[in-house]
């Protein structure tokens, strides 16, 4: 019997332990469960290390209890704690990391604005939390074949938030394809949340021709300011500068090291 592995990931012990519980009951599922994004991912690096990679990874809508639609979702790296409190934001970093692992965001509400968001992050499907346990099953086995599930309901709301977004998109790519070169890799240290001082560390530039850059940036986005030029850059698809163990990136002095419950096999948060 080929067995699936879940791993399921909340921030609310008893509903994640219920849950786990639940789907251990079946005869080939297998269950791990985290009660944060870091841990979440510690687990998915663990079992990758282990050759025993999670097939699903179940994740609360509002891990972390961040408000509804209030962040955009962007990739996690490892060792950035405070990247990972939303699930959206997680959806997004494991499918950049392990693309294997299949996604779906369990949902206390509706909300076709974020369930287009969860599906541009990487996820195959949003469901309901208080759905049955037979139908969660039946969306479990259904991504492993490659479906998408999204409740009927939320069909035509999807739909019109994905159609918005790629005119937005579009939109955006165009606006970066106005860039320089150099100034397209400003762009992209401004997305991976590197200052002024940092960005002219790493381009081996004056901090003087920085700030020109970015306000080159910034002028030819039609935004004004970094957040917003960070926004559309997103939108666009330019993701954030590799910054690698120099430093100024995860593994250099005075990063966040990963924290967070870990819940293991059995489906006992720990």
């Amino acid at each position: 019997m080929v067995r699936i592995r879940v791993l399921v990931v909340d921030d609310h012990r008893i509903f994640a332990e219920s849950l786990a519980a639940a789907l251990a009951a079946e005869p080939d599922v297998d269950v791990s469960a985290a009660g944060s994004g870091p841990a979440a991912l510690r687990c998915l690096e663990r079992a990758a290390a282990e050759g025993r990679r999670f097939d699903v990874m179940l994740v609360d809508a509002d891990l972390g209890g961040s408000a509804p639609g209030a962040r955009p979702a962007v990739p996690v790296r490892e060792g950035e704690e405070d990247g990972l409190v939303d699930g959206i934001s997680l959806v997004a970093g494991v499918r950049g990391a392990q693309p294997a692992v299949r996604v779906v965001v369990l949902a206390e509400k509706d909300d076709p604005r974020r369930a287009a968001l969860a599906l541009q992050a990487g996820a195959c499907g949003w469901v309901a939390k208080d759905c049955s346990l037979s139908r969660l099953l039946t969306v479990i086995r259904g991504v492993l074949r490659d479906e998408t599930h999204l409740p009927p309901a939320l069909l035509t709301g999807v739909l019109r938030e994905l159609t918005a977004a790629r005119k937005h998109r579009t939109e955006s790519e165009r606006l970066v394809e106005s860039l320089t070169p150099r100034e397209r890799e400003v762009l992209r240290c401004m997305v991976a949340g590197l200052g002024r001082k940092a960005v002219a560390e790493r381009l081996y530039l004056s901090p003087h021709t920085v700030r020109t850059h970015m306000q080159n940036v910034l002028g030819k986005l039609g935004v004004h300011s970094t957040l917003a030029a960070v926004a559309l850059a997103r939108r666009a698809g330019v993701g954030p500068a590799d910054l690698g163990p120099n430093g100024l990136g995860p593994t250099g002095p005075g990063s966040a090291g990963l924290t967070g419950d870990v819940v293991e096999r059995g489906g006992q948060l720990a």
